[in-house]
């Protein structure tokens, strides 16, 4: 395991110690698992946007209500 110093802004420190606190985890299991999930939703190597792509339109066909009713038939409850 490495140790390391890092900058944080006290209003950061103070919630991420509240946090600790209300779970009972030491402050660094806190930025352990915060570290844990950045990493897992951002792993490196990868550009940003490159995960998804607008898929292809496709032609649904004509629209069954003219179009008129689309407003009145947008707003009726289930």
């Amino acid at each position: 395991m490495i140790k390391t110093q890092v900058q944080i802004p006290d209003d950061l420190f103070r919630r991420a110690k509240a946090v600790a606190a209300e779970r009972e985890w030491s402050f660094a299991e806190v930025v352990r698992r915060g570290l844990e999930y950045i990493t897992a939703v951002h792993p490196p190597g990868r550009t940003p946007g490159s995960e998804w792509n607008l898929p292809p339109a496709e032609d649904l066909g004509s629209f069954l209500a003219p179009e008129e009713q689309w407003t009145e038939l947008s707003h009726e409850q289930p």
